[in-house]
């Protein structure tokens, strides 16, 4: 396998143009550049997808303090040498990001804003020499450097600071804002949402609306928000959304990228298995497209260990809080959704991309269109048209996390006490009520969530494992391997459980008499000990029905 330098979690562009693989998206500047130009661009993606780093290189490449010639040499954007001439690290930039500011309450919040503001004033601290800049603009300047302006100041500070640029350097200001709303979000999950919009409102909104200090600005975020009114009376503003064409390969990873990058680490062999684990999103009018974080973190991985299987790496950093609250308040029509969706269906909803992170929560309409601009969801390759938008999860990953939160939340639903009469009815051999209890449980639950063997194996061990019984799951036995023992040695007794899938409910009675079959020619009792009663089931399941028989 070839080895080259993946670094994975930095997001400098300088730091990985220098020594690291790096996937070129400078393109994106030539495209916001070229054509009708918005004064301020808003563009959302989901979380991992690509901003921070495509902030950072248009920094590198806008910056008039930096030289950035030999950074993007042999880049897309190199080519157009018009345009590195007049552009290239000719005008002052600010680039700052509020991500990871997650405070626990708004205090908390403002001392980590005040901070990253701070950071921000040192990259620029030769303002405070300069006698080209308003005094007062100075004073305040040096005040936030230090962390002791005022709560107006550092409102103010992003305003001031273009200010301050424009007239050190005789030219307007490039504002780059990323992750604008990760504060807003944390805020809203810790309760103090209505005081942390106020301020970020006044923070962006004195830099964004009416700055004649500003060339123009780009700001990116997870979502639109649109009714706190932090982006409401801006003169040519646009929003670039994950739906809208302009953009839509420039985050993420396009295929001949993904195609590019393995056939240099010698990973060809992986492609498919890449595809199916992390391809999948639609971006625009269908542009297909990889996540850049999970296929990064699996070459890394293949590269110390080839035999490395694929893992959720997205789950780790994105937080599954949106599905389990889907989950949580789901209606047997929402958990027929979900079950549709991790079956590889599409479901059809009302697409609204200006949410807000209030009100997010309360509609479940509304929670569809925010799994959908979070990345959980992505368009179906055939939309209906009119009103509905029709959605799919993109791919094994998602689904993947799909299938661990409802198994999650299925199993801290189980009630040990409402589960004694299965107990009772599996010891007692009574098949129809062991029958009506799974099939019950199973209309309780989602419904079509994976009709195969390996997922009803699992729903069964966990149910019995909720019901204080003493499962074994897999067990070596005879001439092969039990779906399910139970054991109970005080008594002297066992169960052996095997599962069939059902192509249609007809077939039901059928696939019972097969798995009991199976118990008997591979000797799955050979194994248990001989003074023990052994009770033999059969059991088979088609979507939500079970069929329970004894041997």
């Amino acid at each position: 396998m070839a080895q080259f330098n993946i670094l994975i979690g930095c997001e400098s562009f300088k730091e990985i143009r220098e020594n690291y693989v790096y996937v070129d998206k400078t393109s994106i500047i030539e495209e916001m550049l070229t054509g009708p130009r918005s004064k301020v661009s808003l563009i959302t993606r989901p979380r991992r997808f690509g901003k921070t780093l495509t902030m950072s290189m248009l920094h590198a490449f806008f910056d008039i303090t930096c030289n950035s010639r030999q950074l993007f040499e042999g880049l897309a954007i190199s080519k157009n040498t018009a345009l590195c001439e007049k552009w290239m690290n000719k005008h002052p930039t600010v680039f700052i990001t509020f991500k990871e500011i997650e405070g626990d309450d708004f205090d908390d919040a403002y001392e980590q804003l005040t901070e990253r503001i701070r950071v921000v004033l040192i990259d620029h601290s030769y303002l405070l020499q300069s006698n080209k800049i308003n005094p007062g603009d100075r004073e305040k300047l040096t005040l936030l450097s230090k962390s002791a302006g005022t709560r107006t100041d550092l409102a103010n500070s992003l305003s001031t600071l273009c200010r301050a640029l424009k007239s050190h350097w005789g030219k307007p200001v490039i504002l780059l804002v990323d992750e604008y709303d990760v504060p807003i979000n944390y805020a809203q999950q810790e309760g103090y949402y209505a005081k942390m919009i106020r301020f970020m409102r006044r923070l962006l909104s004195g830099s964004l609306k009416s700055n004649t200090s500003l060339e123009f600005a780009v700001v990116t975020g997870c979502l639109r928000i649109a009714r706190e009114s932090i982006f409401t009376g801006l003169n040519n503003f646009k929003c670039f959304g994950i739906s809208h064409t302009k953009y839509a390969d420039k985050f993420g990873f396009t295929q001949q990228e993904v195609d590019n990058l393995l056939d240099e680490a010698a990973l060809s062999d992986k492609k498919d298995l890449i595809q199916e684990w992390y391809d999948g999103y639609r971006f625009g009018k269908g542009t297909e497209i990889y996540c850049p974080w999970d296929v990064l973190n699996y070459v890394s991985d293949l590269q110390i260990e080839p035999s490395s299987s694929p893992l959720a790496y997205w789950n780790n950093t994105s937080g599954n809080a949106i599905v389990r609250t889907l989950i949580d308040q789901a209606e047997e029509t929402t958990r027929d959704k979900i079950g549709d969706l991790i079956s590889g269906l599409p479901i059809q909803e009302k697409l609204t991309e200006d949410l807000t992170y209030d009100t997010v929560y309360k509609d479940e309409s509304n929670l569809w269109s925010m799994l959908y601009l979070t990345g959980y969801l992505t368009k179906a390759p055939v939309q209906p048209g009119g009103e509905y938008t029709a959605f799919v999860i993109p791919n094994k990953e998602i689904r993947t996390i799909f299938k661990d939160t409802v198994w999650q939340w299925f199993k801290g639903g189980l009630n040990k006490n409402a589960l004694s009469p299965l107990v009772s009815a599996l010891w007692g051999e009574d098949s129809e009520t062991v029958q009506n209890m799974f099939t019950d449980i199973l209309f309780n639950t989602i419904s079509y969530y994976d009709s195969t063997e390996n997922f009803y194996h699992g729903f069964i061990a966990g149910v019995l494992t909720g019901a204080g019984m003493g499962v074994k799951s897999n067990r070596e036995s005879g001439l092969g391997r039990t779906d399910v023992t139970v054991l109970d040695p005080a008594n002297k007794r066992a169960i052996i459980i095997e599962f069939k899938s059902a192509e249609t409910s007809d077939d039901l009675e059928l696939k019972a008499d097969e798995a009991l079959v199976q118990i008997e020619e591979r000797k799955y009792a050979a194994e248990i000990d001989k003074r023990y009663k052994i009770i033999k089931y059969g059991m088979s399941f088609y979507k939500k029905e079970c069929f329970a028989k004894l041997g």
